[in-house]
């Protein structure tokens, strides 16, 4: 049994659902300044450190699909804090606010004890999107902060489009 269906785990379910729900809306406040001082890098860095606290719970919890989504948000902002390109960091916003969208509903789903929340929300759009966004990244060779620590490359374009495949968004 994982600790996602464990009743013993129930209040520590519903807790980590809470402290996401306020995350999240650090991360859109994030997003916003975001979109006014779209130059600034150092808010994409802070949106992938902040979204990998996240990731790293919901791992521990075994809510695998939460931490999947989580991953690809912090792979996009730190990769896309190296784009030069200010129209590409303007779709990485909007891309970042659908990724968030698409977690608050995974988050209210498990808080509710409905395991299917993502199955009822059609994410076809979002993944054409983050298959041209990768594609778009393949030019950018490093990221400006570490992803993965035991890999000499910072992020790998293969990470991005594995975990597009991972989640089913992929052709």
């Amino acid at each position: 049994m994982s600790l996602l269906n464990d009743p013993s785990m129930r209040e520590v379910v519903v807790e980590f659902c809470d402290e996401t729900v306020l995350l999240i809306d650090e991360l859109e406040d994030i997003l916003e300044s975001l979109e006014d001082e779209i130059e600034d890098a150092s808010l994409l860095e802070s949106f992938g450190q902040k979204i990998d606290r996240v990731m790293g719970s919901a791992a521990t919890l075994g809510a695998d699909q939460i931490a999947k989504y989580c991953e690809l948000g912090k792979i996009i902002g730190y990769k896309s804090s190296q784009a030069d390109d200010i129209k590409i960091r303007e779709v990485v916003v909007a891309i970042l606010f659908d990724t968030l969208d698409l977690l608050r509903k995974m988050i209210d789903g498990l808080k509710d004890q409905n395991e299917d929340a993502l199955s009822q929300i059609n994410t076809e759009a979002f993944g054409t999107r983050l298959i041209w966004l990768s594609e778009k990244f393949k030019d950018i060779n490093r990221s400006s902060v570490a992803y993965n620590e035991s890999e000499q490359n910072s992020i790998n374009d293969n990470d991005i489009d594995n975990l597009i495949s991972s989640l089913g968004l992929g052709k």
